[in-house]
């Protein structure tokens, strides 16, 4: 496993949950973290708990709907640290009208944009870096819905994070001989404020055995911490009581 001192890594939707989560993982194992979301409080209270720790982190507020303020947040990086060794491109949402029956075109459009666009944005903004150092690790945090279609996850959800697959792969066909590879996670069910979102509320029970973040944060370290000749392409996990399964779990 090669060590991660002093890399530099960029972390979207890093004020809560995964993004969190793995943003304190990678600081603690020695990365410049970047942390990027779209409020800036939580982003600086992220910042401020890695630097009790003894960690580096910046703050760069974002919508990753916004291309050109994508690009800059790249170039910003690349002109104080000299590279970008990781992406993890985690910003995404849920909404409540999930199905098609009650789903509005103003959603769709809103899923598609945070949750596939927003990732593309994060990642072309990289590439040119990433392509000049020969080197790079693009993490995208797509989902079991990206994988299995359901009814549970919402048209728009599942629509944005199959997009999401794709453009995983994609990355790993057009730029591996450039030395970059891209790894797709695809969580089941994980204990964050996005659940908040379902249209029926989720049991305490149930949260009690999910995923929870730092599970996927350790996901990410591993894959991080692998040479660079290895692409790990995709990562299809769940919960051992995977609701998937038991469709009664409460």
């Amino acid at each position: 496993m090669q060590s991660l001192e002093g890399k530099i890594a960029w972390v979207t939707g890093a004020g809560t949950g995964i993004g969190e989560a793995t943003a304190e993982t990678l600081a603690a194992a020695g990365m410049v973290v970047i942390l990027s979301g779209r409020r800036q409080e939580p982003l600086d209270a992220v910042a401020a708990r890695i630097a009790k720790a003894g960690g580096k982190a910046e703050v760069a507020a974002l919508d990753v709907v916004d291309g050109d303020a994508c690009q800059a947040i790249a170039d910003g990086i690349v002109a104080r640290h000299g590279r970008i060794d990781l992406l993890f491109a985690n910003a995404g949402l849920n909404i409540t009208d999930r199905t098609m029956d009650v789903l509005k075109r103003q959603d769709f459009k809103l899923l598609v944009d945070v949750n596939l666009t927003g990732a593309y944005n994060t990642v072309s903004a990289v590439l040119p870096a990433m392509r000049k150092q020969q080197d790079g690790l693009i993490v995208n945090l797509v989902s079991w819905a990206g994988r299995y279609v359901g009814k549970g996850a919402g048209v728009a959800y599942c629509a944005s994070k199959h997009g999401m697959l794709v453009l995983n792969e994609s990355i790993n066909q057009e730029e591996c001989g450039n030395g970059i590879r891209a790894t797709a996670i695809c969580p089941a069910d994980v204990d964050t404020p996005i659940l908040d979102r379902r249209p029926v509320k989720v049991s305490q029970a149930t949260r009690d055995v999910i995923l929870k973040p730092q599970d996927l944060a350790d996901a990410v370290l591993y894959v991080a911490q692998l040479p660079a000749r290895v692409c790990i392409n995709e990562i299809l996990i769940s919960p051992t009581k995977n609701k998937t399964y038991l469709p009664n779990l409460p």
